[in-house]
């Protein structure tokens, strides 16, 4: 691990960069606006840590109410356990015994829930925690639409759901519905009909779970885009939001109900760049490529600069083209660009640089950066 690019006190121009920023006026309110949402609706939240990594922001997320966290991968898991969540459910399927043995370790000291699509995984689960002497929660995963992983919903999840439920070592607990694919639809009303469909899948399995006598305590799901819609749904009651703590330009993208703008959440998250090279009037070179921000989903935005464009991105450098009447940038300026993609930003650093009112209050490491087993 890199040591910090800044030292607590010090002023935002005093940063070294690239660096990853965080506004923590902006993530505190993006939090509290997610624990009140769900409060209203009668809702649990569990944020997805894939996006920000960090036991820190995980802490604070369970500070505001939040029941636990989600994770992708064991490592994910590991790093967040050893921080004190006391709550995981790993949103994803599980194959392989070390990785099983690993989570076990977990179960001795806090509560891990595992998904699954299969028999085989099942029976997998359950032999490590009967040598291991704990037990893990089961979720059935269920295809509403992601077309990634999942069973048939109706009677194939409640067969799974039996399995689970008559094995050692596993409790049965309720269903897994991610719609995945509908975060980021352009229309609300193209969210909304997705995640329409996706509520029609769920209350299919619990009737077909109702017959089997099973009890589905949790059904789980939703992200920054479509959460809205599975709260108001009558069938999920948890919510599996990730991106709002920091938001992102691909989801600044999407259309709000009056066709806006998505202006839900506040960017907090930002890669702080400097400007190492001022060619000509309309050009500015910037010291961040490709190995500070993820750019699957395009060039981030130059933030509070509209009259500014990143384009021409490279492995350490990024071109700023300056509208006709955009102000000259000065060699050494500092430029907030707010990423496409958080959560792959995020993993590139090892380090978060909490500011508010221009002076670094905060660093955390990024717990769980590399977490990819």
């Amino acid at each position: 691990m890199n040591p910090p690019s800044a030292e607590i006190g010090d002023s935002v121009e005093d940063i070294d960069t690239p660096a990853l920023v965080v506004d923590l006026d902006a993530l505190d309110r993006n939090i509290a606006k997610m624990a009140e949402f769900s409060r209203s609706a009668g809702v649990r939240v569990r944020p997805h840590a894939k996006t920000h990594k960090s036991v820190a922001i995980a802490l604070r997320q369970i500070a505001h109410g939040a029941v636990g966290q989600c994770v992708q991968k064991v490592g994910e898991a590991e790093a967040l356990a050893r921080g004190g969540v006391k709550d995981i459910l790993v949103s994803n399927q599980i194959v392989g015994t070390r990785k099983l043995r690993r989570l076990a370790a977990l179960a001795r000291d806090a509560t891990i829930a595992l998904c699954f699509d299969s028999g085989e995984q099942v029976d997998a689960a359950s032999r490590v925690a009967q040598d291991f002497g704990v037990e893990f929660g089961g979720l059935v995963e269920i295809e509403v639409g992601m077309e990634r992983c999942g069973v048939a919903p109706g009677k194939e999840a409640a067969v799974l759901a039996r399995r689970i439920a008559d094995a050692p070592g596993l409790k049965f607990r309720g269903l897994q519905a991610y719609h995945g694919r509908a975060q980021h639809l352009p229309t609300h009303q193209q969210r909304a009909q997705a995640i329409a469909s996706a509520v029609d899948a769920v209350r299919e399995t619990q009737d077909a779970l109702k017959a089997d006598d099973l009890t589905c305590e949790i059904v789980t799901g939703a992200g920054t885009g479509t959460f809205a819609f599975e709260a108001e749904s009558g069938v999920y009651n948890e919510l599996q939001v990730g991106s709002y703590v920091f938001m992102d330009t691909d989801y600044a993208k999407i259309g709000n109900k009056d066709g806006g703008l998505y202006t839900a959440f506040e960017h907090s998250l930002f890669v702080l760049a400097s400007v190492i090279s001022v060619p000509t009037n309309d050009r500015a070179i910037v010291d961040a490529g490709l190995k500070s921000y993820s750019g699957e989903k395009g060039s981030p935005w130059v933030h509070g600069r509209e009259d500014v464009e990143l384009t021409n991105v490279s492995d350490e450098h990024g071109k700023l083209v300056l509208g006709p009447k955009a102000k000259r940038l000065r060699l050494g300026e500092k430029v907030w660009l707010i990423p496409g993609h958080c959560d792959p930003t995020v993993n590139l650093h090892d380090w978060y640089v909490g500011v508010r009112h221009g002076r670094v209050e905060a660093l955390w490491p990024v717990s769980a950066r590399g977490a990819s087993t």
